[in-house]
């Protein structure tokens, strides 16, 4: 058996945040590591977190799709159609929401955390997904 006494234990989280995914054009001016202070380190963080929270929820849904209506003469195409969305949405969509959040940070003269851009990126995947359930319901 293994002593791991010795391996610090760090979150799922903290994990994910120290990847730096975002790149950094002036590492100098940030007090922390994970501290994006750039307009475009915002923007990017955001708009990163927006497109991979938009595929985790549009990739379950394609592939039940693809299990669902694989012999149906027409509706075998719609799983295309929802990775498209998954795709087009944010990159239309999620370019000018993400740069109205770090606009707004940049006004304020803020420092956004890592976990902050995680927040908003993936708040805006799940507003859209809230959204698209409610118009569902109200049409029927």
């Amino acid at each position: 058996m293994q002593d791991d006494s010795n391996i610090p234990d760090i979150g799922f989280v903290q994990q994910i945040l120290s990847l730096n995914l975002v790149p950094r054009k002036n590492v100098t001016n940030c007090g922390n590591d994970t501290s994006l202070c750039d307009f475009s380190e915002m923007w990017y963080g955001v708009f990163l977190w927006a497109v991979v929270s938009s595929l985790v929820f549009h990739m379950p849904a394609a592939l039940l799709a693809l299990a669902t209506l694989r012999r149906h003469k027409t509706a075998r195409f719609l799983p295309i159609a929802i990775l498209l969305m998954g795709i087009i949405g944010p990159l239309f969509g999620g370019v000018l929401t993400s740069a109205a959040i770090a606009g707004v940070y940049m006004a304020a003269g803020k420092r956004m955390m890592s976990l902050e851009a995680l927040v908003f990126g993936v708040g805006q995947s799940f507003c859209v997904l809230i959204i698209s359930f409610l118009r569902v319901l109200a049409t029927l």
